[in-house]
């Protein structure tokens, strides 16, 4: 295994070959990742951060070359933060299938040709497969915290039912153990969106030209999205049935809220690929904690680590009674901890100081109890 280090700050990991749980195989894993801080000589100081579906590993620090936004849970890690990377050394991997460096379907095959439609079916259990080996190339032996939101919760979860050795604590936040027909039924409706784009081509279009892929597509499945990732409240607040600018409904126009998911629907589309966002979005449908495990509740009970879940009192995406369930399962959890927003889903990388808070407090209880 080697590492290779990128201007970007990003390091490569390459992991091997992989076989996956659905029988496929991969020739060869790349994982993109960042760190932060120092590795105590005792190892006990290291924190994982996983990011969600469109996420990447710049959690924080500034714009640069291959990163053009500034890091995505800033208030969370860093100098000070509740993270404090004077104390841990933090590791934020780029998810296995991903499109931000790591191993996925945009990425080169063995014959010189991007995956495409001949990437194989992935699983939550294969991507925290992948960061398992991470681990083991960082000299990583045990997290003394594991933490993500949405799709990274779900990797948070996944990493305390497969390796309950290697997690002294865990924070999932918003997230769930299992997901639901509600849940299978919007991914659904987002997979299709950019399966019936006819600029999709099944997969392989990546030596269209400019302007050629499915980003009509991927956009609509982003606009699907973003509904379940704000809450009815907040929309009907803050748009309400305001026309756009001077457009007017009754004549073809927009309303602003339309305008709004239009932005975040072009947004997403120029900086994502449409076949990482099918192949993880595939991951989430086929998400279960408990497949192969007795079921959810038995595989939460085997939970050995110690557990903070959160929960965002407006989520429509993973509800609150997803988080219940968890923290009802798992022996070392305490009650769910809400986070109060009238945002919905986002309400976890909005409400930053709660969300802090809490983490900070989780921390420092591990820390008294060392």
């Amino acid at each position: 295994m080697a590492t290779t280090a990128l201007a970007t700050a990003d390091i490569l990991a390459d992991l091997g070959p992989f076989a996956l749980e659905s029988g496929g195989r991969l020739p060869a894993v790349r994982l993109a990742y960042e760190t932060w801080g120092e590795l105590d000589e005792d190892g006990g100081n290291a924190v994982l951060v996983l990011h969600a579906l469109t996420g990447d590993s710049h959690v924080t620090g500034p714009a640069g070359e291959g990163h053009p936004t500034a890091g995505w849970w800033q208030s969370m890690v860093g100098p000070g933060a509740p993270i404090d990377t004077d104390r841990f050394f933090v590791v934020a991997p780029n998810v296995l299938g991903g499109c931000q460096g790591s191993t996925g379907p945009a990425s080169t095959a063995p014959d010189g040709r991007p995956w495409g439609s001949r990437f194989p079916l992935l699983t939550v259990r294969d991507q925290v497969a992948a960061e398992l080996r991470l681990a083991d190339l960082l000299g990583v032996d045990r997290w003394a915290l594991v933490i993500g939101a949405s799709m990274g919760g779900l990797r948070v979860l996944e990493w305390a039912a497969s390796a309950p050795d290697r997690v002294e604590a865990f924070a999932a936040i918003a997230t769930c153990a299992q997901t639901g027909g509600d849940q299978i039924a919007g991914f659904h409706t987002q997979l299709n969106a950019i399966l019936a784009d006819p600029r999709y081509r099944d997969g392989d279009y990546y030596d269209a030209a400019d302007g050629d892929g499915p980003h009509v597509g991927l956009g609509i499945a982003r606009q699907i999205a973003h509904q379940t990732y704000r809450s009815a409240a907040e929309l009907d607040e803050r748009f309400g049935r305001i026309p756009q600018g001077a457009e007017d409904p009754l004549e073809g126009g927009r309303f602003a809220v339309q305008s709004y998911l239009d932005h975040h629907g072009d947004k997403l589309a120029r900086r994502f690929d449409a076949n990482t966002y099918v192949a993880l979005t595939r991951s989430m449908i086929t998400h279960d904690l408990g497949r192969d495990r007795g079921g959810v509740e038995a595989a939460l009970a085997q939970v050995t680590a110690r557990a903070l879940v959160v929960a965002v009192d407006s989520d429509r995406l993973f509800t609150p009674a997803q988080s219940e369930r968890v923290a009802a399962g798992v022996p070392g959890a305490g009650p769910v901890r809400y986070v109060r927003s009238a945002h919905g889903h986002d309400g976890f990388l909005i409400e930053e100081d709660q969300v802090g808070r809490l983490v900070t407090e989780f921390l420092r209880e591990g820390a008294r109890r060392r």
